[in-house]
């Protein structure tokens, strides 16, 4: 173990600023200061042992001047100068003056203050010299009698560092602790004499807790906690051991204290993978996530539940308790939200389906109702898209859903009333028996919407599935009443001109019938409004789009327009009605193309828009068959190939995951039976508190590669070089949010190096949290330092600086060599993600750095080759569907998603081709275009994308 690995337990701040003190004026403040002047000499003392000195002439002046005073300051000062002073001769003897020391501590082990015998006791803990501690054991075992309990649990962990380092010491700890922990009350002295019990003698531990096991609930958490541990290890080495312990494991599930109840669910999957025991731990956890304040702790459990979800004969235990995990939606956090619908749409069956969608519908409808809050749209957004894959896996439950859903289409956020429009036009297509149902609630509520993107969406649907002629007719109304009156151009001007009275502006569409005998409208008030008719918002919404210059909804009303007078004619026998309805279309139509031209609208029509419109004013005036085919069967058919595309999709992606969570067992494989195992075989499973111990410490053992180089060799980086006095090269290792450099510092030279410091620097965003203490190194020796940089967001930084030393005896001034620069991997902090189609364009649109990178060096030949090394090198996900993807035609386009561990999103547009004139071996061309929120992110995908251009090889 290097010192750099070992236990800390005292942390000392090293001002670099002032000059070391020399000797004498040191001695000469120990002697004849006051107490201040004395504390400050020995916090100087400390601080110059620690960066290598001997000051061996100063031993007998502090225990001679210093160690009789009582001032407690100075007391915890010397306990730490007695830690780090060397105690042996060279040829390690114990020095003569340390007998003075150690009658010093057997009078502070009898002194009356607990303070002082508690911290002395603790300081015995840190001693490594058997022939210090001998004399002071008799005072150390009349410490576990002393009234006070901080002296009595110190005295405890005195005796188990004892035992543990010089067993010869005391043979009877073990027993000691036993009898004392039988006796005693406090629960911090039982909390370390059982811990001790659990380590040294486990046998005796097992004997006490069997004779206190149904009292285990009356204790105190900390010690609950210690028996939670000793259960796990006992029933991990022995199985045969369950049936004793089970039911106190089942009894801690109880305990007032989060901390047992998390550790003992925990334990109890471990041990048990039995229906009851996995539903109890269940339960367990979701009771700590509603009632845990803490958005931390309720991510970290809700990843246990998740955990216990992906073991295949655990789901169904866990179905039944989908209404409870819902109860978590009453956590206003986002994110905790997002991951329990997940969770529960993971575990939703036929059984508990109508009861998650009467659930999620009491949740659609509370988020109406509170005030507008930033997570709210985000909420419902996610609400939204919950019901919407119910529905899909469970079609009975569309027909419930639907209508609910329905009054957000007219919701002022865009998003979630996106996500209910994509729902219904999937719904329309798939549920024929509920189109009459959604048509119905679509004409209630076309009117109400406010954003142009939904009114384009609804008019698409409205014209795709209105196949009834009083449906065509409601539609045909609705869209008057939203254009208002007609020619627009003139009753605009007149407007302008103030001709018309406010109270005559009112939009007027005809009644229930449509079309009279006469091929007329029947006319009402469908707005009525006593403000001046100047403001916008007395506009009905489709002329209001329109006045704003959006054509667009214009060229999809035409569509929608076009569609249903066609049907309208396949539907009415009667020239005279057809010939009225396709007029009444086309006039609708002209009448845009005239505001379109005119100079009221804030923009002007564009030419798209212009020829869309014209088409299908064509269209209308021939009304040949294969248009009609075209307009009614083709539109159609190409949404239904979409959604089957959609839904072969899923079905692969759900497909790999049930394979990678299928345990496949061949037929040859040997049956494991856990009673007939045997117990070394037991202990080669992983210790579930040992690996959450490692991964606290960063230090988890990740499964290496077959690859060799893929292995820690791969991370070293060379520091200096052969020839310099002072070779290092340092390990990086990056753990989340911090990155521990292990560098080793070799003395290649024949001198003795002082003070010799690894001083660091950061570029970019990252910040080194300690300065590394400084060394003292031996001709030819080595050491380990280890410094922590914590890393803020995603962009590359480099580390640089130099290693700084003095050399013994040489009056030259401090020697310093430079180091090469160590470049910190953005790849480290880049994980694939997914997200929608519509979510991609948004932040595409919203992302203001964007980074352009052209390729012509790479010698790639094939397209889909090339996706896969970009994939691989920028560790992105490729959202692009496979389907979509398969085939050749030269040139490929696809969007790239990837999120880093701050949560920073970082987008990328594949857009590349083989140019076939320079023959079937020319190299890929084409750009990537990454757009990312922070700059860093962008310049730095970028140049990882380039650098992997370069070392692509064949």
């Amino acid at each position: 173990m290097t010192a750099a690995e070992n236990v800390c337990y005292t942390l000392i701040n090293v001002p670099m600023d002032s000059e070391p003190p020399s000797e004498i004026s040191l001695k000469n403040d120990l002697e004849k200061g006051d107490v201040k002047l004395k504390t400050e000499a020995l916090k100087k003392v400390i601080i110059m042992i620690l960066n290598g000195e001997k000051l061996p002439g100063l031993l007998m002046t502090i225990i001679r001047f210093v160690l009789p005073l009582q001032d407690h300051t100075i007391k915890k000062l010397l306990l730490v100068f007695w830690e780090i002073v060397p105690k042996t001769t060279p040829d390690g003897r114990l020095l003569q003056e340390m007998i003075l020391v150690c009658d010093a501590y057997r009078k502070d082990l009898q002194h009356p203050n607990e303070f002082i015998r508690g911290s002395t006791l603790r300081f015995l803990c840190k001693l490594k010299e058997a022939e210090l501690l001998e004399p002071l054991m008799p005072a150390i075992r009349a410490c576990l009698e002393h009234r006070h309990s901080y002296v009595r649990r110190n005295a405890v962990l005195a005796i188990y560092t004892i035992y543990r380092n010089f067993e010869h010491l005391i043979p009877d700890a073990p027993e000691l602790i036993h009898d004392f922990l039988v006796n005693e009350k406090d629960a911090s002295c039982k909390r370390n004499a059982f811990m001790m019990l659990i380590h040294a003698d486990q046998d005796r531990a097992l004997d006490y807790l069997s004779t206190c096991i149904d009292q285990v609930q009356t204790f105190g958490d900390i010690l609950q906690l210690v028996i939670v541990e000793l259960i796990y290890k006992v029933c991990h080495a022995n199985p045969s051991e369950r049936a004793r312990f089970i039911r106190c494991i089942y009894n801690l599930l109880q305990s007032s204290s989060p901390a047992v109840k998390y550790e003992a669910a925990g334990t109890l999957v471990t041990l048990s993978s039995a229906p009851t025991a996995i539903k109890a731990a269940a339960q367990c956890y979701i009771d700590l996530i509603i009632k845990e304040s803490d958005n931390n702790v309720k991510l970290i459990v809700l990843d246990r539940l998740i955990e216990l979800k992906e073991h295949p004969s655990h789901e169904r235990v866990l179905q039944d308790l989908v209404m409870d995990i819902l109860r978590v939606l009453s956590t206003p956090d986002l994110e905790v939200r997002k991951k329990t619908l997940q969770l529960a749409l993971d575990l939703v069956s036929s059984r508990n389906v109508e009861e998650l969608v009467i659930v999620l519908k009491k949740e659609v409808i509370k988020t109406n109702n509170v005030t507008e809050h930033e997570d709210t749209d985000k909420y419902r957004q996610l609400l939204v898209r919950t019901l919407h894959s119910c529905s899909v896996r469970f079609p009975d439950m569309a027909a419930n859903v639907i209508p609910v859903l329905m009054e957000f289409l007219s919701d002022n956020n865009e998003a979630a009333a996106a996500d209910v429009l994509e729902f219904v036009r999937e719904a329309i297509q798939r549920f024929d028996n509920l189109r009459p149902l959604i048509v119905e609630k679509m004409l209630e509520v076309f009117h109400a919407i406010k954003s142009v993107k939904i009114y384009r969406g609804a008019l698409w649907i409205l014209g795709e599935y209105c196949s009834t002629k009083e449906d065509i007719q409601s539609v045909m109304t609705e869209v008057r009443r939203s254009l208002g009156e007609i020619p627009i151009v003139e009753s605009e001007i007149k407007k302008e001109a103030g001709e018309l009275k406010p109270e005559e502006e009112v939009s007027v569409g005809p009644a229930q019938k449509l079309v009279t005998e006469m091929g007329t409208y029947a006319t009402q008030s469908a707005l009525s409004s006593s403000r001046p008719a100047k403001k916008e918002e007395d506009r009905p919404p489709l002329r209001g789009f329109l006045l704003d210059g959006d054509f667009f909804v214009a060229a999809s009303l035409a569509t929608t327009l076009t569609k249903i007078a066609l049907r309208y004619v396949s539907l009415v026998q009667e020239k005279k009605k057809q010939n009225s309805f396709i007029a009444e279309a086309m006039l609708l139509m002209a009448t845009i193309l005239h505001l379109g031209k005119s100079s009221l609208p804030k923009k002007p029509i564009t030419d798209d828009d212009v020829d869309r419109i014209s088409l299908c004013l064509k269209v209308l005036s021939e009304c040949s068959p294969l248009m009609n085919d075209i307009f009614n069967k083709e539109c159609r058919q190409s949404l239904s190939h979409m959604l089957s595309a959609k839904l072969e999709e899923e079905k692969l992606s759900q497909k790999k995951e049930s394979e990678k969570r299928n345990v496949t067992v061949q037929p040859d494989d040997p049956i494991s039976f856990m009673q007939l195992t045997a117990k070394n075989e037991m202990s080669s499973k992983e210790d579930q508190f040992q690996l959450s111990l490692l991964a606290a410490m960063g230090n988890t053992q990740r499964k290496e590669a077959a690859d060799p180089l893929a292995s820690k060799l791969n991370k070293v980086t060379q520091l200096t070089g052969f020839s310099d006095p002072v070779y290092a090269e340092a390990y990086v290792h990056v753990n989340q949010y911090d990155i521990v450099l292990d560098v080793l510092v070799v003395n290649q030279t024949s001198d003795t190096l002082q003070n010799c410091t690894l001083e660091l620097a950061t570029l970019g965003d990252l910040k080194l949290v300690e300065k590394p203490s400084p060394l003292t190194l031996a001709p030819h020796d080595f050491a380990n330092i280890k410094a922590n940089v914590k890393v803020a967001s995603t962009e590359n930084g480099i580390i640089f600086g130099n290693i700084v030393y003095d050399v013994s005896g040489a009056a030259s001034d401090r020697n310093c060599v430079v180091l090469s620069d160590i470049h910190i991997d953005i790849m480290d902090y880049i994980q694939p993600a997914s997200c929608t189609d519509a979510e991609f364009r948004q932040m595409w649109a919203e992302f203001e750095w964007e980074n352009k990178v052209s390729f012509m060096n790479t010698n790639i030949i094939d397209l889909n080759e090339y996706l896969q090394h970009i994939l691989k090198s920028t560790n992105m996900k490729c959202l692009t569907p496979e389907k979509a993807l398969s085939g050749y035609c030269g040139f490929m386009a696809a969007n790239l998603y990837a999120r880093s561990i701050f949560g920073e999103d970082a987008l990328a547009n594949v857009s590349i081709e083989k140019p076939i004139h320079l023959g079937p071996e020319a190299p890929v061309t084409g750009h990537i275009r990454i757009r990312a929120k922070s700059q860093g992110m962008a310049l730095s995908l970028g140049d990882k994308i380039n650098l992997s251009q370069k070392k692509t090889s064949l």
